[in-house]
Protein backbone atom coordinates (compact mmCIF):
# COMPACT_ATOMS: atom_id res chain seq x y z
CA UNK A 1 0.00 0.00 0.00
CA UNK A 2 1.44 3.39 -0.98
CA UNK A 3 -0.17 5.52 1.76
CA UNK A 4 -1.43 4.18 5.09
CA UNK A 5 -3.06 6.06 7.97
CA UNK A 6 -3.47 3.84 11.04
CA UNK A 7 -5.65 4.84 14.03
CA UNK A 8 -4.59 8.50 13.93
CA UNK A 9 -5.77 11.04 16.50
CA UNK A 10 -5.28 14.78 15.90
CA UNK A 11 -6.13 17.61 18.30
CA UNK A 12 -6.63 21.36 18.04
CA UNK A 13 -5.85 22.27 21.63
CA UNK A 14 -8.27 20.24 23.76
CA UNK A 15 -10.57 19.50 20.81
CA UNK A 16 -10.13 16.11 19.16
CA UNK A 17 -10.51 16.70 15.42
CA UNK A 18 -9.61 13.19 14.19
CA UNK A 19 -10.73 10.32 16.40
CA UNK A 20 -8.71 7.31 15.37
CA UNK A 21 -9.06 7.36 11.59
CA UNK A 22 -7.54 4.68 9.36
CA UNK A 23 -7.37 4.73 5.59
CA UNK A 24 -5.30 3.32 2.75
CA UNK A 25 -4.44 4.52 -0.75
CA UNK A 26 -2.93 2.11 -3.26
CA UNK A 27 -0.60 3.15 -6.05
CA UNK A 28 -2.54 4.34 -9.09
CA UNK A 29 -5.82 4.96 -7.29
CA UNK A 30 -8.04 8.00 -6.96
CA UNK A 31 -9.47 7.85 -3.44
CA UNK A 32 -12.09 10.35 -2.32
CA UNK A 33 -12.81 11.55 1.20
CA UNK A 34 -16.32 12.96 1.54
CA UNK A 35 -18.31 14.36 4.43
CA UNK A 36 -20.06 17.44 5.74
CA UNK A 37 -18.31 20.68 6.63
CA UNK A 38 -16.39 20.24 9.88
CA UNK A 39 -16.10 16.47 9.52
CA UNK A 40 -12.28 16.62 9.50
CA UNK A 41 -11.53 16.24 5.79
CA UNK A 42 -9.08 19.13 5.50
CA UNK A 43 -7.48 18.18 8.83
CA UNK A 44 -6.87 14.71 7.40
CA UNK A 45 -4.96 16.12 4.44
CA UNK A 46 -3.02 18.52 6.67
CA UNK A 47 -2.06 15.61 8.90
CA UNK A 48 -0.87 13.54 5.94
CA UNK A 49 1.14 16.41 4.49
CA UNK A 50 2.74 17.21 7.86
CA UNK A 51 1.00 20.51 8.62
CA UNK A 52 -0.96 19.14 11.62
CA UNK A 53 0.89 16.97 14.15
CA UNK A 54 -0.31 13.48 15.03
CA UNK A 55 -1.07 12.86 18.71
CA UNK A 56 -1.23 9.07 18.42
CA UNK A 57 -1.31 6.64 15.52
CA UNK A 58 0.89 6.08 12.48
CA UNK A 59 1.25 7.45 8.95
CA UNK A 60 3.27 5.40 6.44
CA UNK A 61 4.30 6.29 2.93
CA UNK A 62 5.61 3.51 0.70
CA UNK A 63 6.31 1.45 3.82
CA UNK A 64 8.21 4.22 5.63
CA UNK A 65 6.97 5.69 8.91
CA UNK A 66 6.49 9.42 8.28
CA UNK A 67 4.30 10.15 11.31
CA UNK A 68 6.59 12.84 12.71
CA UNK A 69 8.51 13.74 9.54
CA UNK A 70 8.58 17.48 8.65
CA UNK A 71 6.35 18.50 5.77
CA UNK A 72 9.16 19.53 3.39
CA UNK A 73 10.73 16.10 3.70
CA UNK A 74 7.41 14.51 2.81
CA UNK A 75 7.44 16.56 -0.39
CA UNK A 76 10.90 15.14 -1.14
CA UNK A 77 9.44 11.63 -0.76
CA UNK A 78 6.60 12.37 -3.17
CA UNK A 79 3.67 13.69 -1.10
CA UNK A 80 2.39 17.07 -2.25
CA UNK A 81 -0.80 19.02 -1.53
CA UNK A 82 -2.80 21.61 -3.45
CA UNK A 83 -4.50 23.29 -0.47
CA UNK A 84 -8.06 24.49 0.04
CA UNK A 85 -8.38 28.12 -1.04
CA UNK A 86 -5.60 27.58 -3.61
CA UNK A 87 -2.88 29.30 -1.58
CA UNK A 88 -1.02 30.71 -4.58
CA UNK A 89 1.50 33.53 -4.23
CA UNK A 90 -0.64 36.47 -5.47
CA UNK A 91 2.26 38.82 -6.15
CA UNK A 92 4.18 36.31 -8.28
CA UNK A 93 3.67 35.44 -11.93
CA UNK A 94 2.41 32.07 -13.12
CA UNK A 95 5.97 31.00 -13.92
CA UNK A 96 7.27 32.10 -10.52
CA UNK A 97 4.44 30.26 -8.73
CA UNK A 98 5.22 27.09 -10.67
CA UNK A 99 8.92 27.42 -9.88
CA UNK A 100 8.04 27.56 -6.17
CA UNK A 101 6.45 24.14 -6.56
CA UNK A 102 9.82 22.76 -7.61
CA UNK A 103 11.76 24.28 -4.68
CA UNK A 104 13.04 20.84 -3.68
CA UNK A 105 14.40 19.99 -7.11
CA UNK A 106 17.59 20.75 -8.99
CA UNK A 107 18.28 20.82 -12.71
CA UNK A 108 16.10 21.67 -15.69
CA UNK A 109 12.37 22.18 -15.17
CA UNK A 110 11.53 22.26 -18.88
CA UNK A 111 9.84 18.87 -18.88
CA UNK A 112 7.78 19.80 -15.84
CA UNK A 113 6.65 23.11 -17.31
CA UNK A 114 5.69 21.31 -20.53
CA UNK A 115 3.56 18.82 -18.59
CA UNK A 116 1.74 21.55 -16.65
CA UNK A 117 1.16 23.64 -19.76
CA UNK A 118 -0.13 20.59 -21.63
CA UNK A 119 -2.66 19.94 -18.86
CA UNK A 120 -3.50 23.63 -18.40
CA UNK A 121 -3.07 25.53 -21.70
CA UNK A 122 -4.53 28.63 -20.01
CA UNK A 123 -1.46 28.80 -17.76
CA UNK A 124 0.80 28.73 -20.80
CA UNK A 125 -1.11 31.68 -22.25
CA UNK A 126 -0.80 33.61 -19.00
CA UNK A 127 2.63 32.56 -17.83
CA UNK A 128 3.73 36.16 -17.22
CA UNK A 129 0.50 37.22 -15.50
CA UNK A 130 0.52 37.90 -11.77
CA UNK A 131 -1.38 35.18 -9.92
CA UNK A 132 -3.52 37.53 -7.85
CA UNK A 133 -5.10 39.02 -10.97
CA UNK A 134 -6.30 35.67 -12.33
CA UNK A 135 -9.81 34.23 -12.07
CA UNK A 136 -10.70 31.66 -9.43
CA UNK A 137 -10.59 28.85 -11.95
CA UNK A 138 -7.20 29.92 -13.25
CA UNK A 139 -5.85 30.14 -9.70
CA UNK A 140 -7.09 26.61 -9.04
CA UNK A 141 -5.29 25.39 -12.16
CA UNK A 142 -2.17 27.18 -10.95
CA UNK A 143 -2.39 25.59 -7.49
CA UNK A 144 -2.64 22.10 -8.99
CA UNK A 145 0.10 22.86 -11.52
CA UNK A 146 2.41 24.11 -8.77
CA UNK A 147 1.88 20.86 -6.83
CA UNK A 148 2.66 18.83 -9.95
CA UNK A 149 5.99 20.63 -10.33
CA UNK A 150 7.20 18.63 -7.31
CA UNK A 151 6.60 15.40 -9.29
CA UNK A 152 4.41 13.86 -6.55
CA UNK A 153 3.77 10.16 -6.17
CA UNK A 154 0.60 11.09 -4.29
CA UNK A 155 -1.23 14.35 -5.01
CA UNK A 156 -3.44 15.59 -2.16
CA UNK A 157 -6.26 17.79 -3.45
CA UNK A 158 -8.39 19.83 -1.04
CA UNK A 159 -11.70 21.09 -2.47
CA UNK A 160 -10.51 21.70 -6.05
CA UNK A 161 -14.02 22.63 -7.22
CA UNK A 162 -14.72 25.19 -4.50
CA UNK A 163 -16.19 28.42 -5.86
CA UNK A 164 -15.97 27.39 -9.50
CA UNK A 165 -18.65 27.59 -12.18
CA UNK A 166 -20.08 24.19 -13.25
CA UNK A 167 -18.27 24.23 -16.59
CA UNK A 168 -14.93 24.80 -14.88
CA UNK A 169 -15.71 22.11 -12.29
CA UNK A 170 -16.11 19.56 -15.08
CA UNK A 171 -12.86 20.72 -16.64
CA UNK A 172 -10.91 20.46 -13.37
CA UNK A 173 -12.20 16.95 -12.70
CA UNK A 174 -11.35 15.88 -16.23
CA UNK A 175 -7.80 17.12 -15.69
CA UNK A 176 -7.56 15.24 -12.37
CA UNK A 177 -8.50 12.09 -14.29
CA UNK A 178 -5.71 12.84 -16.79
CA UNK A 179 -3.19 13.38 -14.00
CA UNK A 180 -4.11 10.01 -12.54
CA UNK A 181 -3.89 8.34 -15.95
CA UNK A 182 -0.34 9.69 -16.25
CA UNK A 183 0.61 7.73 -13.13
CA UNK A 184 -0.04 10.05 -10.18
CA UNK A 185 -2.03 8.64 -7.26
CA UNK A 186 -4.68 11.05 -5.95
CA UNK A 187 -6.30 11.53 -2.55
CA UNK A 188 -9.21 13.91 -3.06
CA UNK A 189 -11.16 15.87 -0.47
CA UNK A 190 -14.25 17.30 -2.12
CA UNK A 191 -17.52 18.86 -0.98
CA UNK A 192 -19.09 18.03 -4.35
CA UNK A 193 -19.77 14.41 -3.47
CA UNK A 194 -21.30 13.49 -6.83
CA UNK A 195 -18.24 14.63 -8.75
CA UNK A 196 -15.88 13.01 -6.26
CA UNK A 197 -17.62 9.63 -6.28
CA UNK A 198 -17.97 9.68 -10.07
CA UNK A 199 -14.23 10.27 -10.42
CA UNK A 200 -12.82 8.07 -7.65
CA UNK A 201 -12.07 4.36 -7.51
CA UNK A 202 -12.76 4.12 -3.77
CA UNK A 203 -14.05 6.46 -1.11
CA UNK A 204 -14.27 7.03 2.61
CA UNK A 205 -17.08 8.84 4.43
CA UNK A 206 -15.94 11.00 7.35
CA UNK A 207 -18.31 12.13 10.11
CA UNK A 208 -17.18 14.26 13.07
CA UNK A 209 -13.61 13.01 12.95
CA UNK A 210 -14.44 9.34 12.35
CA UNK A 211 -14.55 7.26 9.18
CA UNK A 212 -17.98 5.64 9.12
CA UNK A 213 -18.00 4.06 5.64
CA UNK A 214 -15.44 2.73 3.17
CA UNK A 215 -16.38 1.20 -0.18
CA UNK A 216 -15.86 1.35 -3.94
CA UNK A 217 -16.97 4.83 -5.01
CA UNK A 218 -19.63 3.46 -7.36
CA UNK A 219 -21.23 1.55 -4.46
CA UNK A 220 -21.40 4.69 -2.31
CA UNK A 221 -22.82 6.67 -5.23
CA UNK A 222 -25.65 4.13 -5.52
CA UNK A 223 -26.26 3.81 -1.77
CA UNK A 224 -29.55 5.37 -0.66
CA UNK A 225 -28.27 6.40 2.78
CA UNK A 226 -25.22 8.12 1.30
CA UNK A 227 -27.37 9.81 -1.33
CA UNK A 228 -29.72 11.10 1.34
CA UNK A 229 -26.90 12.38 3.56
CA UNK A 230 -24.47 13.84 1.02
CA UNK A 231 -26.09 13.94 -2.42
CA UNK A 232 -29.45 15.38 -1.48
CA UNK A 233 -31.03 12.22 -2.86
CA UNK A 234 -30.37 13.58 -6.36
CA UNK A 235 -27.43 12.55 -8.50
CA UNK A 236 -27.54 15.93 -10.16
CA UNK A 237 -27.02 17.78 -6.89
CA UNK A 238 -23.81 18.64 -5.11
CA UNK A 239 -23.09 18.31 -1.42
Amino acid sequence: MLLEVDDVHVFYGAVEALKGISLQVAKGEIVALIGANGAGKTTTLKMISGVRPVKTGKVRFDGQDITHMPGHKRVDLGLCQAPEGRGIFPGMTVVENLEMGAFNRKGSLTEDFDRVYDLFPRLAERRKQVGGTMSGGEQQMLAIGRALMARPEVLLLDEPSMGLAPKLVSQIFSIIRQINAQGTTVLLVEQNAVQALTLAHRAYVLEIGKIVRSAPAADLLADDSVRAAYLGGDLGASA
